[in-house]
Formats: structure tokens, sequence, C-alpha cells
């Protein structure tokens, strides 16, 4: 009988947080213990050891499928194959959101015998940071409302307030409300909603932070809504950033636990891929880059997105390049880009295969042309994969000029991805120059025509007026020059989640554009993605329950 994660999980003896830190070179005084096998990680750390820089590797996937990808699993597998050659290895990855956890996709700490542990903490509170940016975040939503209901000195057109409460969970039923009714008291009443706490500018401007003080400039410059004069109002103008930095002053500091084999893990920070900007915070992968040779990072979902935003928003704010890439695929999800249902992967099939090979494809492109960065493919092995299947999927990666490597970290942890720990060792050696999809001098308009064209591999877009008179008003305002951070669904390049494999002659609508000021991103909303979203008819949440001993069954 196959054990399942948390059974695996369960079953493994952890060590104490400050062995986990020790082998960093991290000291017990930068560590404030949550119980006996997590902590955060003070500032000091990282100030302390300027200069250090430990050579960066992205993990990234093919677009996801219901079949699974398993790129958190390898991330976690890579580092502990890493470890086990002998190289000095930490791995930075996000923190799950509740919101996934309950629904569909189920927990964020690996799989397998490639986990990060303890699995249950980090799936459901953690340390309290998402809680933390929801409370700072529905706390100037507070400020905002009760300003206007004490007379409205900044002016502020109840209708045209941007700013958005949060919760971290998957709950339609809070996309659209109106507040503020029945009695005077109540507040002036609008049209309000809430977003999941991980898509929030809050959580943004924690992950692209390198300080205290910085985040409290980012704060100060997020835009909260306009006035009648359709004038911008900032957070800074409500005087809001003290109290939310101070609501902020532990979930900005990092979180070190560690993998089934003691590999140290930054777990921190967690926005969403394809309504965020979908990687772990600046602050976590700097220290782990000062503290280790080797760091092993990931970006949400496939590399249109997650890997995109890595390069063209993460990095260039942070100052950061990856040395080597790591693209995943499954022969399962590659079948299910074919045509194949997932009631019918375990069958041979390798013409669907080839139907599905395009996505693979296209990213391997994006990552080594789009971006100029070395990459190796990663092929995540299942059970049920043939060997003609494995000899038509590595032929067709290795006709590319590409490296393909099969890993087996699931079922045998770090020893099952040796090959693919030495073949990266091998690719960052060379030396890369990182280019992005678009310049930022370009206007709004153009770097997401260049993303459409050049990663998504798309025709061309097609903007709602609201769309255009909104990019003209953003360049009015002089935010044209910042980064994109495009809302898009995860499950195809295309804004049409059932386009799968690789699409062609298709054009992306573009609805409606938002900034994160405070951030330093616009946010592009294509097709009908939602930065709420919803349970399904079954949700994850019907299989997790607790014992009398505090035990928890059904985290996957």
């Amino acid at each position: 009988m196959v054990k399942s994660d948390i059974d695996i999980a369960q079953a493994t003896k952890m060590v104490p947080i400050d062995e986990i830190a020790h082998k960093l070179g991290i000291d017990g005084d930068s560590l404030e213990h949550y119980g006996k096998y997590k902590a955060k990680v003070d500032y000091s750390a990282l100030h302390n050891h300027q200069g250090k820089n430990g050579k960066l590797i992205l993990v990234t996937a093919i677009n996801p499928t219901p079949a699974g990808e398993g790129k958190t699993t390898t991330s976690v597998g890579l580092g502990d194959a890493l470890q086990k050659i002998g190289k000095k290895t930490a791995i930075a990855l996000r923190e799950p959101s509740l919101g996934p956890v309950f629904g569909v996709k189920g927990g964020a700490a690996g799989g397998g015998y490639a986990q990060v542990v303890p699995m249950e903490d980090i799936n459901l509170h953690f340390t309290g940071d998402i809680h933390a940016i929801g409370a700072a975040n529905n706390l100037v939503a507070a400020m905002i409302d009760n300003h206007i209901y004490q007379g409205n000195e900044l002016n502020i057109d109840p209708r045209r307030v941007t700013w958005r409460r949060a919760i971290d969970m998957n709950d339609r039923q809070l996309r659209s409300i109106v507040s503020g009714i029945g009695a005077r008291t109540n507040g002036m009443p609008r049209e309000d909603g809430f977003d999941i706490t991980v898509a929030s500018e809050i959580m943004a401007v924690l992950c692209l932070s390198n300080n205290m003080d910085e985040m409290k400039t980012k704060l100060k410059d997020c835009l909260v809504g306009y006035t009648y004069d359709n004038e911008p109002v900032r957070l800074g103008e409500l005087k809001a950033e003290g109290a939310v930095s101070a609501l902020l002053k532990d979930a900005l500091k990092p979180n070190l636990v560690q993998t089934l084999e003691k590999t140290p893990v930054f777990i921190h920070g967690g926005p969403f891929a394809n309504i965020a900007h979908g990687c772990n915070s600046l602050l976590a992968t700097k220290m782990a880059l000062a503290h280790a040779d080797y760091v092993v990072t990931e970006a949400g979902f496939g590399a249109d997105l997650g890997a995109e935003k890595f390069i063209d928003i993460k990095c260039r704010i942070g100052g950061l390049k990856p040395d080597a890439v790591v693209i995943v695929a499954t022969i399962r999800a590659l079948k299910m880009h074919g045509g194949v249902k997932k009631t019918e992967l375990a069958e041979e099939n390798t013409e669907a295969l080839k139907k599905g090979l395009p996505n693979l494809l296209k990213h391997i492109e994006n990552v080594q042309n789009t971006f100029s960065l070395p990459a190796v493919v990663a092929i995540n092995a299942f059970p049920g994969d043939t060997e003609e299947e494995l000899a038509v999927l590595k032929r067709a990666i290795e006709e590319t000029g590409s490296k393909v490597v099969q890993s087996d970290v699931w079922a045998k942890g770090g020893e099952g991805g040796v090959e693919l720990a030495e073949e990266v060792v091998k690719l960052t050696e060379e030396n890369s120059s990182m280019t992005y999809a678009y310049e930022l001098s370009d206007s709004i308009e153009e770097k997401v025509d260049k993303i459409v064209r050049n990663v998504y591999g798309g025709k061309g877009t097609e903007w709602s007026k609201k769309a255009k008179n909104m990019a003209k008003r953003l360049e009015k305002l002089g935010y044209g020059d910042l980064p994109i951070c495009m809302a898009k669904t995860q499950y195809s390049l295309s804004d049409n989640a059932t386009s799968l494999g690789r699409p062609e002659d298709f054009n992306v609508n573009i609805r409606d554009l938002t900034v994160s000021a405070g951030a330093g991103f616009i946010v592009v909303l294509t097709g009908n993605i939602m930065r709420m979203p919803g349970l399904p008819k079954v949700p994850s949440a019907v299989q997790v329950d607790v014992n009398n001993e505090g035990k928890i069954s059904g985290l996957f």
C-alpha cells in the first residue's frame, strides 16, 4: 500500500530547528522559535552576511493539469539531492494559502519522500504570516471607510475606492458585496468585495521589500482609491503605514523549517502566480543565497506565469538572476495536454503525448530564448509511465538541444534526484546574461503585447474600452514605467482555460487594469480571471480531520 503524503511526513523524525540553522551558519541568537521545529530568522542574519552570493536555481513547469506536475516536490527533492552530493544547499518556497489547501489543490509542501515538515503546520496557520497580512489589509480598508464616515477630509469618492478587503479562503460569496447598509452609523453604503489574501497588495509589498523602512515606503505609495476630482488617494495620506507595518513586524521575517532529509528551507510569502506575482519573498531568497552555495526556489504555475513574473518583476526589483532553470513536466500531464481524459492516463498513448509536447516545447523556448537562461527538463516520474513514452519524450526534448533528466524524488527523495542535481550544477557554471520579455520604457500596451506574443505565443491582444482608458490614465499618473503582472488562467498559454497544448492564432482579452503602486507593478486582468477563487463541488476540506491527540489527517 502506498503511504499518503501526510503519513510519510508524520512518520519522519525531525531535528530541532537550531540544528538546521547551524547547517547554514545561522546562530541561535538570530532565531525566534515557534515550537521545536519552526523559527523566524531575524533580519540581522542577512545584514551580517553581505557579499556572499550562492547559485540561484529556479524551478518552473508546464501549464498545470489535474494530473499534477510536481513542481514543489521536484524543488524539494532537488534541494535534498544537492545536499546529498555534498553541496551546501537551501530551499526557498512560498507559504501555502488556506484557499487551495481546503479547495482543489490541497497542500503545498511537496509530496511523497520530497516534503517539507512539519507539513500540517506549514499548510495551515504556520507562523501566522498570512493572517497578519490579512489583518493589515483589512485595517487599511477599515481606515478608508472610517475616514469617509468621519467627514472625508481627503474627498474620497466612495464609488471609486479600489482597496478591497481580504480573507485567506476560497469564498465566491464575498467577491462582490454591498457594505455599510442599515443605520447611518454603519457607514457609507457602497459596493465592496474581497480578494483572497495572497492576491492582496500587502502580500506583494511584503514579498518585494528588503527591509522594514523599504516596506513602509512601499506601503505609503499604495493606491487606495480616487477623489471626487479623480485624483489618486494613497495609503500614506491615511497615515496608516505605521500601524500596518507594526502588524507586519514579525511577518516580514523569513521562516525556517526542514525537509524530510533535513535540508534547510525558507518558506516565506505566498502570492499566487495566476492573479499575483507568484514568488516567495526577496528577504527569504536573499537570506538563503547569503548562507548557502546553492539555492533552489520556485515560481507558481507554468513558466508563462510564474517564471515570467519571477524574471520580469522579482529579479528586476530585487537585482537577482537565476543561474539555471529546471522545467518540470510529467508524461501524464502532457497526455492531458494532448487530449486524454484523466481517467485514461494510465494507458500508454504516445500519440497523445506527441500532441501535448508542444506545450513543454514552448516553455523551453521561453526560458532559453526569451529569457536567455540555461535550462534542463526534469521528467517527474510516475509508476504508470512506459519505456516507449519516456523514449518519445526524451527524444523530442533532445532534438531542441535541451538537457533532459528523469527525476524520481517523490518515491526516492534526494536519491531519486541525484542525476538532476549533477546536471543543474553543470548548468550553473555556464555563462548567461538574462534578458527580459519587455523594456520598462515600453508603453503599457507594448509590454502586454510583448508578453502575449513572445511568452504566450499569441497573435495579439483585444482591449476593452475600460482597459484602454485605464492604461492611458495610469501612464498619465506616472505609472507607465512599472512592470506588468498578468492575471491569467494557469491552465493554458492563452486566456482560455480549455485551450490546452500550444494554442495558436489567438488573442488575449484585456478586461481591466489596476495598479499596485506600492508593490511596484500593474495588474492586467485577462479573460474571466478572478482575484477570489471559489470552492469546488467536493472541496478538499471534507477530507480533513483531527483526532483527540491532535493528529491531523486528510491533508494529502
